[in-house]
């Protein structure tokens, strides 16, 4: 699994590599803002309402702890107890990033009516006139937070494993989609913000996973006399 996690890292990175964020990005916004920003399904139900969502899943998750339900009933209070902390943990990682991060949001550019010249994400400590903040997605992560649970799952279930981490890899792309329609977001902070959590949720399974017991070594086998 260690190898298809840096594989996947080859996405973002390529990405990251064409230069299409700003291509995308003109797609959506205009000299005069992004005329989609303020728009109500997208503020209401793409962004507050999937956000409200995807906190009671988290508390459902932790109530699951001590009361689980459908395929949480499968899990030892272990595994549980693990899928619900990388969910919240994965949520917490980005959005330390994100507060960390001096790349601005794609509205906060000039040619988009702001004031922010565009910089790299790479360009640690580079101001670029914005708000900064915006790097890597942390809406995004509302969804791609629970791609994690993959490795819980896939113990009891991979095929409960595979759909759990489908829906949370498709949701985790619509909003990061719908962020940037509103101009909130850049495709390449959606693409990392997948692979954080992914990662994060691998680091997490490798340390709090049970391991089985060794098996005692072989004994050479005694020869008797008169055998």
């Amino acid at each position: 699994m260690g190898g298809l996690t840096l594989l996947a890292l080859a996405l973002p990175l390529a990405w990251d590599t064409t230069g299409g964020d700003l291509a995308l990005a003109h797609l959506a916004g205009t000299p005069m803002g992004f005329p989609w920003r303020e728009n109500a399904f997208l503020v209401h139900v793409m962004h507050e309402g999937a956000r409200n969502l995807s906190w009671l899943l988290v508390i459902a998750l932790f109530a699951g702890i001590r009361w689980p339900l459908g395929i949480l009933r499968r899990l030892p209070v272990r595994a549980r107890a693990q899928l619900a902390f990388t969910v919240l943990l994965s949520v917490l990682a980005v959005s330390l990033l994100k507060h960390a991060s001096h790349t601005s949001c794609p509205w906060d550019l000039k040619e988009f009516g702001g004031v922010a010249s565009h910089v790299s994400h790479w360009a640690w400590k580079v101001y670029d006139g914005g708000a900064g903040g915006c790097f890597p997605a942390g809406h995004a992560s509302a969804a791609f937070a629970y791609a994690g649970g993959y490795f819980v799952l896939r113990r009891v279930s991979p095929r409960a494993a595979i759909l759990w981490l489908g829906a949370s890899l498709a949701a985790g792309l619509m909003l990061g989609l719908s962020q940037q329609l509103r101009g909130a977001h850049y495709m390449s902070h959606t693409l990392w913000t997948a692979w954080i959590c992914w990662a994060l949720g691998f680091v997490i399974d490798l340390v709090a996973a049970p391991r089985a017991p060794r098996l005692p070594a072989a004994q050479p086998a005694v020869l008797h006399a008169g055998s």
